[in-house]
């Protein structure tokens, strides 16, 4: 039986430090800027623009305002915005925009991916024909050379493409600001990075642009809790690589709660199991027969919520080889030196306030780097949860209550 537990906890400590190690190395291409120089086109692709809307009442004016100033002809994009089971006024306020508002009544099939695959079939079936399609949800703003970027990407030859995400709020609590340094982090060391190795990009749920002969050809079907998840893993099964633009920046209302960040994070991990559970294996297969490490990259995604168990696994390995004298009792479970553990967590922790520096925040930020880490904790019972629910398809709205306009971020 000891025997048994020595080689399954030096399975377990193998494969702990690999993943976070394989993440370490991928995101040291972050610490480079891309310097590429872009072409810029002249303004060609038209663009139908899709607002996520459900009970948004709140949030909708600014962002449809914003959309309405973007540097871009506005013959070339028209506004189309889903009021999905809406029972505010987001209806009303929608109208008074130039914008086409679309209601939708269905409170079986709730959710932004039933959302999207609805309003898809009904774009299909206009008259006007638009070459992309962006996503965005209703608590955005956009900054004004969002489609100018995309149309480059499109012109240049790409299919699927993520916009920068940032945190528009920020600063009104702790929570959103633990939101806004892991999406500088995501930002620099997974989107940047990847995108600097000539890998793929992974979809964010909003700020997406896709290439409207590539959905009609594959179709939307992405109508798990996590749309992006699904649609970015079916993407690369079919041998499509999306890329990042990160001169589109996509401002993202995040959590003020710590409460309604446990309900958002809950739903994204229940999704993401879901997607994994489903995804991981033929997307692994088909790596191996393209011998593809962009594929396996991806299906390191799609492992994410096993390894914010497998940190916590970190922590609770160091802890015991490092503070307690259980190790001493079984040398053969040091498998991983200490020295190997102190600098695997100095590497993943150090790498937040390293971002935070080139990414040159403002000093109360690092305020930030105080909770941080208990933010980070509530991770892994939320990933737990997760896991064992994941078949839970109730979708739980988060409720956004700032009004805040492009002219206040920008000063």
């Amino acid at each position: 039986m000891q025997h048994f537990f020595i080689v399954i906890s030096n399975i377990f400590q193998v494969v702990i430090f690999s993943v976070s190690f394989y993440q370490i190395i991928i995101s040291l291409a972050g610490f480079k800027r891309n310097k590429k120089v872009i072409k810029d086109h002249q303004p060609q692709k038209s663009f139908a623009i899709l607002v996520a809307a459900h009970n948004e009442e709140k949030v909708i004016a600014p962002l449809l305002e914003n959309l309405a100033k973007l540097h871009y002809p506005k013959e070339l994009y028209e506004v189309f915005v889903i009021c999905d089971n809406c029972t505010d006024s987001t209806v009303q306020i929608a109208n008074m925009h130039n914008v086409h508002v679309m209601e939708r009544i269905d409170p079986l099939r709730r959710g932004k991916g039933f959302a999207m695959e609805w309003m898809l079939e009904k774009l299909w079936q206009g008259k006007r024909e638009f070459d992309a399609i962006v996503v965005f949800d209703a608590d955005n703003l956009v900054s004004k050379n969002y489609l100018s970027e995309m149309n480059n990407k499109l012109m240049d030859g790409h299919q699927v493409i993520q916009g920068y995400i940032e945190t528009k709020n920020p600063y009104d609590s702790w929570v959103s600001l633990s939101y806004a340094i892991t999406y500088w982090y995501i930002n620099r060391m997974w989107q940047q990075a990847r995108h600097n190795w000539g890998m793929a990009s992974t979809l964010a749920g909003t700020g997406m642009c896709f290439d409207s002969r590539l959905l009609k050809e594959i179709g939307w079907n992405a109508t798990s809790l996590t749309e992006d998840v699904e649609f970015t893993a079916r993407c690369l099964g079919n041998d499509i690589y999306p890329t990042w633009a990160n001169n589109a920046i996509v401002y993202d209302e995040k959590p003020v709660t710590l409460i309604s960040s446990v309900r958002q994070r809950l739903r994204w991990m229940r999704g993401h199991t879901d997607c994994a559970r489903r995804y991981m294996k033929p997307l692994f297969m088909k790596s191996i027969q393209n011998r593809s490490f962009t594929q396996f990259d991806a299906v390191m995604y799609l492992f994410q919520p096993i390894r914010f168990l497998f940190v916590a696994a970190v922590w609770v390995m160091s802890y015991l080889q490092l503070a307690t004298p259980l190790y001493s009792q079984f040398e053969l479970l040091k498998v991983v030196p200490d020295w190997g553990w102190i600098a695997l967590n100095v590497a993943l922790f150090l790498q937040f306030p390293i971002v935070m520096m080139m990414e040159r925040r403002p000093l109360k930020a690092y305020l930030g780097l105080v909770l941080f880490p208990v933010f980070q904790f509530t991770w892994f019972p939320i990933t737990l949860f997760g896991l064992f629910t994941s078949n839970n398809k109730n979708w739980n709205h988060t409720i956004h209550s700032r009004s805040i306009r492009i002219e206040d971020i920008n000063g």
